[in-house]
Order: C-alpha cells, then structure tokens, then sequence
C-alpha cells in the first residue's frame, strides 16, 4: 500500500513537472477519443434508425384467384401459427381495390374500364426481428410459397439486403476506427513516457543505488500513463455529452425531421470513454518501461 501511494505521489508530481507536455498528450489522447465515441454515436443512432425501419418490414403473399374463403381461412390459420411471424392481416380483393383507388386518386378512373375486380387478396405478414436478415427471409418466403393457395410472395429483397450491408459496414468501421485509435493512443502515450524515462535518467540511478527493484522505478510511470489517459477520457466524455446536447437541441429546430430519428445516448456510453482511455494508455506506458533497459 505504501508503493502504491508513493508511487502516486510521484506520478503526480511529475505529471505537474511535465505540464505541458501531459497537456499536449492528455489533449491527443482525448481528441482520439472524442472521433470514436462521436462515431460510436452516429453509429448508435444509425442503428436505431435501421431498427424503426426493419419494424415496418414484412411479407406480402398474394393467394391464388378465385381461391374460396374456407381455404383462405385455413391459410391464414396457418400462417398465424408460424412461430416466425408475428401478425398476419388479411387484405380482401375489395379491400386492394379501395387502396388502389385512394392511392391513385384523379386517375382512378382509369379502373373502371375493368369489368372484374383484377386485383387477388393478400396476406401482410410481420416478421420477428431477428429473421430479418436477407437470406433467412428469402428460405422464410420460399416455405410460405410452397404452401397449396399461394400465388406469390413479394418482399424487399434489395432493399432488405442493402440495409444487411449498411449494418454490416457500420459494424466493421467502427471496429477499424477503434483499433486505428488504439494504436495512436498507445503510440502517442509511449513516446511522452519514453521521453519523460530518459528525462529522470540521472533521477532512476539514485533509485537503484539505493536498492530500489524494477517495479519500484516502473510502477510511477504505469500510473503517469493510466492517469493522462483518463483525464483524456473525461475531457473527451464531457465534450462528447457537450456536443450531443447542443445538437439534440439546436438542429431539431432547422431540422425538425432529425429530431424524430435522433436516440438519447446511454449513460453507459458516457462511463465507458474514461476507462478506455486509461486503458489505452496504460498499454502504451507498459510497453514503454517494457522496452527500455536500465
């Protein structure tokens, strides 16, 4: 307990003797921080919009003409008991024609050239949101057309799929822009403990004529790395809640259409920076004091 408290003390201590320098490493190391969790932001936000999007997605499955209303029943019956699918509404032939009615408007008359009603009655099916991925909806839609009464099943198949790849990409970027920062953090918190290592040379060899162990000398440097690192992170979290919050509050009122989109982020984003940042940087002062021979 006596080590760690001393070794504390000096960490302090020479974090205030290397000001500046710390000042210039802790603001790196926070600005580092501040485009990941600002991406890890967008990112957040993105996948919520894409969440919203997949609840409205589902199946359409168009039954066969002139197919009776027993059958039909027995089919939505079926199709009701799919643990897959979570709602099924059923839009009668009639019911098609009204849509298509209002949709075109003006030009509705054009319908009433057709003696019979040509549009077949269909199933709107909701899916779970975990089979919302584009290949296990395409086996979902080739089970449900091989059911007897089924005319045809129409789903956004390029659309499902450019979403899959936007998720997809959102992922792999963030975990390329994560390890880009990890190595420039850790890079940017070797080089200060490596200089500040060789600036109290004469300093270590007081300490070892004194008998002190290689951990004794190592421990204050591992702290100096820990701490720039969480300050970094707690400036770089501050900004972060700073720069959400004037743009939750701001942007909505030139853009009211971004506010129906935009997620509070979680508190857990916030906590998270700071230890991140420590870590990071403890990895670069370990390799620091790992690397050098004394």
């Amino acid at each position: 307990m006596r080590i760690f408290i001393y070794s504390l003390q000096t960490a302090f201590k020479n974090l205030w003797m290397e000001k500046w320098i710390n000042f210039l490493t802790v603001l790196s190391v926070s600005i580092g921080l501040l485009i990941l969790s600002t991406f890890a932001a967008i990112t957040l936000n993105m996948d919520a919009v894409i969440k919203r999007w997949a609840m409205s997605f589902g199946l359409v499955v168009y039954v066969e003409d002139n197919l009776s209303k027993e059958k039909e029943n027995k089919l939505k019956d079926l199709l009701q008991r799919d643990p897959d699918i979570l709602e099924v509404k059923y839009i009668s032939k009639n019911q098609a024609l009204k849509e298509l009615r209002n949709i075109m408007g003006d030009e509705s008359a054009i319908l009433e050239g057709f003696e019979n009603n040509p549009l077949p009655s269909s199933f709107e099916l909701k899916l779970k949101s975990e089979l919302l991925h584009p290949d296990l909806v395409k086996g979902k839609a080739s089970q449900i057309k091989d059911l007897s009464g089924i005319e045809e099943v129409q789903y956004g198949e390029k659309w499902l799929s450019s979403l899959n790849k936007i998720t997809e990409i959102m992922k792999i970027s963030t975990i390329l822009l994560g390890s880009i920062i990890l190595v420039a953090i850790v890079f940017v918190t070797y080089s200060t403990i490596k200089i500040f290592f060789y600036r109290r040379k004469d300093e270590i060899e007081t300490l070892k004529l004194l008998g002190a162990t290689r951990s004794f000398i190592r421990f204050p440097f591992l702290l100096e790395g820990l701490l720039i690192g969480l300050a970094g992170g707690i400036i770089s979290s501050l900004s972060l809640f700073g720069i959400y919050t004037i743009i939750a509050m701001k942007i909505p009122l030139f853009m009211p259409s971004i506010k129906a989109i935009m997620v509070s982020l979680p508190l857990s984003i916030y906590l998270s920076v700071p230890p991140a940042g420590a870590v990071m940087s403890f990895i670069g002062s370990f390799i620091a004091v790992g690397k050098i021979r004394y």
